[in-house]
């Protein structure tokens, strides 16, 4: 039996909801990128710290802290969101709806960055942290005026490519009833056979991405050239 999927789109009466599906997926991106990306830093801090060697080295705390990355960032986002509804519905009431996918999406996006990040700290020259250390620095102003000024540029990328992952990992929010342009595409494209609806969506987060992309890599270069 032949079935003929219709021809037609809904797009003209559906902006109004598209520009409301856009804030909601930049506001769960911000809220994702502000959290998880300051918690994903103080992570990275530590793994890199604490490491053999490193300015605060500790065998225990570098060895859990690595264990604890290593476990959960392989993990896919779609199971992942699953997995960690338990704990969503503890500490924000909910285990589906916005909160809980931006509870998830700082979770996922924290063990990413934290590795992107420590990285991109191990890229500092030894040198640098020893000519510091020979004029008197303690380890915490080391870290802070040296460490992390010599990796800027390239933390910058390594948050530019968080960030389009974290754009990517909340289209599926629509699994959990979260909102945002993945939900919609799924709700209002795919499920009503409207591809004209999908696309749309598809084409504002790849603007999204390339905006970001831009900003990013002007960002990096023009510290790299100072």
């Amino acid at each position: 039996m032949l079935t003929v999927l219709p021809t037609d789109t809904r797009l003209g009466e559906l902006w109004p909801d598209i520009w409301q599906a856009t804030g909601e997926t930049l506001l769960m991106v911000a809220l994702t990128m502000l959290i998880g990306g300051t918690l994903g830093l103080l992570l990275a801090l530590g793994l890199y710290l604490t490491r053999k060697g490193g300015l605060y080295e500790n065998v225990v705390v570098s060895v859990v802290l690595n264990v604890l990355v290593n476990f959960f960032r392989p993990i896919p986002f779609i199971i992942f969101i699953a997995a960690v509804q338990p704990a969503a519905r503890l500490i924000v009431g909910t285990g589906i709806g916005f909160s809980a996918v931006v509870f998830s999406l700082i979770l996922a996006s924290m063990f990413g960055i934290a590795r992107i990040i420590e990285q991109n700290l191990v890229t500092v020259p030894p040198g640098v942290i020893e000519a510091a250390r020979a004029m008197g620095a303690s380890r915490a102003r080391i870290a802070a005026t040296v460490v992390l000024p010599e990796a800027l540029a390239p933390i910058i990328l390594g948050y530019t490519f968080a960030f389009v992952a974290v754009v990517d990992m909340s289209a599926v929010a629509g699994l959990i009833a979260g909102g945002g342009l993945g939900s919609f595409a799924q709700t209002f494209g795919y499920r009503q056979y409207d591809p004209t609806v999908t696309w749309v969506c598809v084409l504002i987060l790849v603007a999204l991405v390339q905006v970001i992309q831009l900003l990013g890599n002007t960002l990096s270069s023009r510290i790299m050239r100072r």
